[in-house]
């Protein structure tokens, strides 16, 4: 039997009920639309998603090894054990005071979040990796939501020409089908993307206690991770369904095609460039895209605007979470 020190199995434990705070979070991204247009039932949509986050999770380690060595530098924190737990209580904070709300929030953001803050408390500001953060979390914090959104409408515009000269009935039908092969898409590409977050983070663990050489992801987290998110998002996270089904505008079959496709070709781009992008973020400017291209006041802006500044609200609220709690391990000669 390996010895496995105590306070390294309780990071692994609570990065995995991050990792299912996430599923149960962030479970409308690939299915609020396929659920509000009435194309497949809400136990249907579920199973469906939870199944392809599990499949998804297996499908590279790019992302996760973003997480474990690009957002704080790992040479920088060997010494403290405590700080992934620090950053992991800021993430699960915001994420549970999101989910209940109704705010759709990203994870991915309250993750680095509560990172940065742990990290910066502990060994300063120079325990960040600011190129990696800039190229990988930064400039896709602006690019992705606008990616989203210009791309839903584009892609709206063009099914719109393109059907004109149809029936409503028909084709209303047609990409009834359609959906669900997005749905689908859009539920591998979460699993892509999201559940390597968890995985970074105990890799990362993994390496502070020596129990790896170097920043890689084992069997068996990815076995483990891929089966949490998979439970979180069999969960699922009701009220933000409601919100981005149903609160930003009336979504038919055809909407929820155009949103889903779009999102789904923007976030396998960046995970297979490494960026941990916010799902959230792209599926809900998706939808505003989708929403805007049949008439800019089809679409509820009060309730994008809350959206939006949580976008910006998610990393230094998380940080602050994160920061605190490492203050405080500190403090107690925890850290």
């Amino acid at each position: 039997m390996p010895d496995i020190p105590v306070l390294l199995a309780i990071i692994v434990l609570v990065a995995l009920v991050f990792d299912y705070t996430n599923g149960v979070h962030d479970s409308a991204n690939a299915i609020a639309t396929v659920i509000s247009t009435q194309v497949m039932s809400p136990k249907a949509a579920v199973i469906m998603a939870g199944t392809l986050n599990f499949v998804g999770a297996f499908l590279g380690t790019h992302v996760a090894e973003t997480i474990g060595k690009g957002i704080v530098k790992p040479e920088m924190i060997m010494g403290c054990q405590t700080l992934l737990l620090a950053a992991l209580i800021g993430a699960i904070c915001w994420n549970l005071l999101t989910w209940y709300i109704g705010l759709p929030s990203s994870s991915s953001h309250a993750l680095i979040g509560g990172l940065i803050g742990a990290g910066i408390v502990y060994s300063g500001w120079g325990s960040l990796d600011y190129r990696s953060i800039i190229q990988k979390v930064i400039i896709p914090l602006f690019l992705s939501p606008l990616t989203g959104f210009i791309a839903g409408y584009l892609f709206m515009l063009g099914l719109a020409w393109l059907t004109c000269r149809f029936r409503y009935k028909s084709t209303n039908s047609v990409f009834k089908k359609l959906q669900m092969v997005t749905a689908a898409t859009m539920a591998l590409s979460h699993g892509m993307n999201d559940a390597q977050k968890t995985m970074g983070i105990i890799a990362l663990a993994l390496l502070i206690f020596h129990q790896i050489p170097a920043i890689y992801v084992p069997v068996w987290v990815k076995i483990a991770c891929a089966t949490v998110i998979m439970m979180g998002t069999l969960n699922g996270g009701w009220k933000i369904i409601k919100t981005m089904g149903h609160k930003i505008f009336k979504m038919q079959p055809v909407h929820g095609f155009a949103a889903e496709s779009a999102t789904a070709g923007v976030i396998l781009t960046a995970s297979m460039f490494g960026a941990p992008i916010s799902t959230t973020h792209v599926i809900s400017s998706s939808v505003l895209g989708v929403g805007s291209s049949k008439r800019f006041s089809a679409v509820h802006w009060g309730v994008a605007g809350s959206m939006v500044l949580a976008w910006f609200v998610t990393i230094p609220a998380s940080a602050l979470v994160g920061g605190l709690a490492m203050f405080l391990f500190m403090l107690t000669g925890l850290a």
